[in-house]
């Protein structure tokens, strides 16, 4: 399938690692011009040229903390030309009321939750005045699993959830689309850090994450790249029609429900 991707120019935040790296990746095989923006500066360097040794696309590397004063403006201000953002910085971390402080709860808020809504607020008018682009929420299934030992990303999720939908519902008016996704648990370093705290805290061992993780759908999490290739077909002419909605990825966790 021709996603006629070719030329376009992509923004991604979170862009170092994970997720961000692995969509970085798959539109560059796609032949997509990449901005990739991250608080680490070498590891950003690596991708670029893992991306450069496969692909003859172009690659920008803005290392920045997107949650540091005017950081988010002067990024608009050095791209001049983007047809696709995808927010994935941010990551808000796992705990029950009590395991998340304040600071902590915040913190995992302003990179994520303020700062898709910061970055659509730029990146939507620069692309409207543009002609029109996409924009792509990475958000996660937490918000609708809604489980008490991840209180703080169900909130920050399902916030995030609303705001896709609610942005997006008119968004074709202006040429513009606007969609989420919801992965559940993916094959990242995140996952695992994850699943060794829940570990320490409901088994007495964090080395005894895997018994956690042999409960998921098919006994493992998600492939990066049954991430990044929704990402790239969303930020394609072939979903054109498809805005304000969020997909869900996460082998049907969130679909594993009682009446009891």
């Amino acid at each position: 399938m021709d996603l006629n991707l070719t030329a376009k120019t992509a923004l991604i935040t979170g862009a170092s690692m994970g997720i961000g790296a692995h969509v970085a990746e798959t539109l560059a095989a796609e032949g997509v011009h990449l901005h990739l923006t991250a608080r680490s500066a070498q590891k950003l360097e690596t991708l670029k040229t893992k991306i450069a040794k496969t692909t003859d696309v172009s690659v920008t590397l803005h290392p920045l903390d997107l949650t540091s004063e005017g950081a988010p403006e002067a990024l608009a201000t050095a791209i001049c030309n983007v047809d696709i953002l995808v927010n994935n910085a941010g990551a808000i971390p796992s705990g029950d009321l009590w395991d998340v402080d304040d600071a902590a709860w915040r913190k995992g808020f302003d990179l994520k939750v303020f700062g898709y809504i910061n970055m659509s607020r730029l990146f939507y008018t620069k692309m409207k005045e543009a002609g029109g682009g996409v924009i792509i929420n990475i958000i996660g299934n937490g918000g609708e699993v809604l489980d008490r030992d991840y209180i703080a990303g169900a909130m920050g999720n399902i916030s995030l959830m609303g705001f896709t939908r609610a942005l997006g519902g008119y968004a074709l008016d202006d040429n513009m689309r606007v969609v989420g996704i919801n992965p559940g648990p993916v094959n990242t370093d995140r996952i695992y850090n994850m699943l060794r705290k829940w570990a320490e805290k409901d088994l007495g061992n964090p080395e005894r994450y895997m018994e956690l993780a042999d409960g998921y759908p098919l006994g493992r999490p998600a492939h990066c790249a049954e991430i990044s290739d929704l990402v790239a077909f969303l930020a394609s002419e072939r979903a054109g029609y498809t805005t304000g909605t969020v997909y869900t990825v996460d082998g049907g966790i969130s679909a594993r429900t009682s009446i009891i």
